[in-house]
């Protein structure tokens, strides 16, 4: 294994570095140096249009020759497939400004949609800086997200309904549905809001939601009647509001027409994060004319668990014949080698446009990868890289950004700032990994051994007893308010309805809990996993959204933490410190000039960019996740039980280049050589960039029903198979029945392409 310590000069001196370990092919991917000619050049003076771009010019805004021909598209639909860090925005605005100040177009005629207030504030600014415009030009362009634009629709029509948008008040609407139900911890109020959202994005009400198992049963009752609470206070969420717009435009063709009349002109932003009700919203407000201008990237849709469909942009051209499609090509974020890669990477996906991206900016720094023993050694050497190059003066905190495929990856990166003092903010959940809902159950067995007269942690484990929690933890306090006892949850075994089973299981929770104090923490959590796991298991109302190894996941993160402390009481202090120093980065987040290190998953760091990334866990099981590679046996109430192995893989390789595309200057990618204590190879989307001859060997599944064909003849026969025919994929599959042979062909399962008939040898 190399050694990561180096410094960035040192990684710099060893090329070896530029390559991930066993690696085949030892080429340098160095995107093509791209055409710098502007309107500058391009437009003459004497155009009928070269007023326009004169005066952006003065402005400072210079556009490329795609934006240029984007900007000047007029009538019909239009699909701008702007790759990363290509100017989306910029010719969002321009093309704006140019319908008013070229085409005369009234602005109340142009409607402007994109998924961020942000994003919005951001349009109208720029809008507002283009020449010849007046503020009141401005100011009549309807812009906004989805949500404010419908929500004014809605309001003009007479609803009067306030939105609902306070979590912690969804959450208790749902735990008192629950209680009153009886079900009272069965579910996560988080999952049975994710799956409202899901059928509510694709325009099924609670009342088409399944019901075939018992628990579809039970959540479709859930739902049901909290739907029922926020009609009976008046209150709608987010996706009510795209919902219903989309049932006022069905049902009222007086408003549908009165929507296509004012707004001749329709732009949206973002297009491949659409989902169905925001696509058939569009759809509806742009016909007849489909002066539809939408801007998006194919290679850059990571939100398809949000309810993003990628067929939505993939599709365009098919819904709308005539479309227009423009490549905003030139990237001018990262340098040549930074976007070569990112080329390279997501190039070996099937479903996609096809598409290179250039680069404007030029250094001599190679993406450098690294090989860490484990996370823990990963955490540790990327920390002291950031602090040395801090130290010397070549870098800032806020120029570096850490980016990883699931929280649960996190755990070890945000000890080592801890313990470092490291200044740093993450963003999404403000939870720390020690507070999520899988991991505090684990943490407050611990703290309840050492501590018996711990209420809040008797109220956090109470659950994996399959205790009400509510109702056990009141018992207990007034119990213990009049007759103390040295374990709290003892009081548990005088409550009346108890069955025989529960009563033991009770005892052997107090003994366990005994018995784990003297432990080292590893093996304390060890011993709580032997029970929590198969509670996780079997609870499957817990996790409908959750896949298992995700849970698999964090578990494993406890025991790798738990694993340097020699006590639980070392370890709890730990995990409180965590906690306090958590406290202090979630106020650096309001301040935006912070030096800070920024540490996010790859999702959240869509749209932003950073002189240095380190892109960590890209090993197999990780990125691609396991959930990814086990897509077809995953059921639940919100992932499609029959989504193909290859689109999850494509999504997961989708990930990967959003990371690779976030770095300005600097590219380190991480592949630790193990995980949950298992060596794993470095991921598949960086090796079949440097090692193609080996795709699709090493990762192909076991066949289940032959676990011991390690033992074979030796002797070779010849049969007749499936053999894929495209050029880097060796993908075959034995051809059973006669019936199989009738078929000319068949579509290959790992890349897509066309499988045809053959031979091959194989043992007996």
């Amino acid at each position: 294994m190399q050694n990561s310590t180096m410094t960035p000069n040192e990684l710099e001196g060893n090329s070896e570095r530029h390559f991930p370990e066993g690696a085949t092919r030892k080429e340098i991917y160095e995107a093509k140096r791209a055409n710098t000619k502007t309107t500058v050049e391009l437009v003459r003076d004497d155009e009928p249009d070269a007023y326009y771009f004169r005066s952006l010019e003065q402005k400072g805004l210079k556009l490329n020759e795609p934006q240029l021909k984007a900007t000047r598209h007029l009538e019909g639909p239009a699909l701008v497939l702007a790759g990363a860090g290509s100017g989306k925005t910029r010719v969002l605005s321009s093309r704006a400004g140019y319908l008013l100040s070229i085409h005369s177009v009234n602005p109340k005629q142009i409607l402007l949609l994109t998924f961020t207030k942000k994003a919005a504030d951001e349009m109208k600014e720029r809008i507002g800086l283009l020449p010849g415009l007046s503020p009141k030009n401005v100011r009549e362009i309807t812009t906004g997200t989805y949500h404010s634009i419908f929500l004014k629709l809605l309001k003009g029509r007479g609803d009067s309904r306030n939105i609902l948008s306070n979590e912690k008040r969804k959450h208790i609407y749902l735990k008192n549905i629950m209680r009153e139900m009886n079900v009272k911890d069965d579910y996560e109020p988080e999952s049975l809001l994710a799956i409202l959202s899901h059928y509510k994005n694709n325009m099924i009400s609670v009342e088409g939601l399944p019901s075939q198992t018992q628990v579809e049963t039970e959540v479709k009752d859930i739902l049901t009647r909290y739907e029922k609470i926020k009609h009976q206070e008046g209150y709608m969420d987010f996706d009510d509001i795209l919902l219903d717009a989309y049932h006022l435009l069905k049902q009222d063709q007086h408003v549908c027409d009165m929507l296509q009349k004012r707004y001749s002109f329709v732009l949206c932003d973002e297009w491949q994060d659409t989902n169905p009700v925001q696509y058939e919203l569009i759809k509806m407000i742009a016909a007849p004319q489909n002066n539809l201008f939408v801007v998006g990237d194919d290679d850059q849709t990571i939100y398809e668990f949000n309810g993003a469909d990628s067929s939505i942009i993939l599709n365009f051209n098919k819904q709308y014949p005539n479309t227009k499609t423009y490549k905003l090509d030139i990237n001018y974020r990262s340098t040549t080698k930074i976007v070569g890669l990112a080329n390279k990477v997501i190039s070996f996906n099937k479903q996609r446009y096809e598409k290179t991206l250039q680069a404007s900016k030029e250094n001599e720094s190679s993406p450098y990868f690294l090989r860490p023993k484990d996370p823990n050694e990963e955490a540790e050497e990327i920390v002291q890289n950031i602090v040395n190059e801090v130290k010397e003066g070549n870098r800032a905190y806020r120029d570096f950004a850490i980016l990883y495929r699931a929280n649960s990856n996190s755990r070890a990166i945000f000890d080592q700032f801890v313990l470092q003092g490291i200044p740093f903010v993450t963003y999404g959940d403000t939870n720390t990994f020690y507070e999520q809902s899988i991991v505090k159950p684990v943490i407050d067995h611990l703290r309840l051994a050492q501590d018996t007269k711990n209420m809040d942690a008797v109220y956090g484990m109470l659950p994996t007893l399959y205790l009400n929690r509510e109702k056990t933890s009141d018992f207990i306090w007034n119990k213990e308010s009049r007759q103390p006892k040295e374990n709290l949850l003892s009081h548990a075994l005088d409550l009346q309805y108890l069955k025989e089973f529960q009563k033991k299981q009770i005892q052997e929770r107090i003994q366990l809990l005994e018995r784990i104090k003297k432990m080292k923490p590893l093996e304390a959590v060890r011993e709580i996993r032997s029970f929590y796991d198969k509670y996780l298991e079997a609870n499957e109302k817990k996790n409908l959204t959750m896949h298992k190894e995700m849970v698999k996941d964090t578990l494993s993160e406890i025991e790798s933490s738990a694993s340097r402390y020699k006590t639980i009481d070392d370890f709890l202090a730990f995990v409180d410190e965590i906690i306090e120093k958590n406290k202090d980065m979630v106020a650096l987040r309001k301040n935006p000039e912070a030096d800070v290190v920024k540490v996010m998953t790859i999702h959240k760091s869509k749209g932003l960019e950073f002189p240095v990334v380190y892109l960590i866990g890209a090993s197999e099981n990780v990125l691609p996740h396991r959930s990814a590679l086990d897509a077809n046996e995953r059921k639940d109430m919100v992932i499609d039980s029959k989504k193909k192995i290859t689109a999850a893989i494509e999504g997961e390789r989708r990930l990967a280049y959003v990371a690779i595309t976030r770095a300005e200057e600097e590219l380190y990618i991480s592949s630790p050589c193990t995980f949950r204590e298992k060596q794993v190879p470095i991921s598949r989307f960086i090796m079949d960039v440097f090692s193609p001859e080996q795709r699709n060997i090493k990762y192909a599944k076991k066949d289940k029903k032959n676990k011991n064909r390690d033992q074979t003849s030796g002797e070779k026969v010849s049969v007749l198979v499936w053999a894929c025919t495209s050029d880097d994929c060796i993908a075959w599959k034995r051809i059973e029945t006669y019936k199989d042979t009738l078929v000319k062909s068949i579509d290959c399962p790992l890349c897509g392409g066309t499988m045809v008939q053959g031979n091959r040898e194989v043992e007996k």
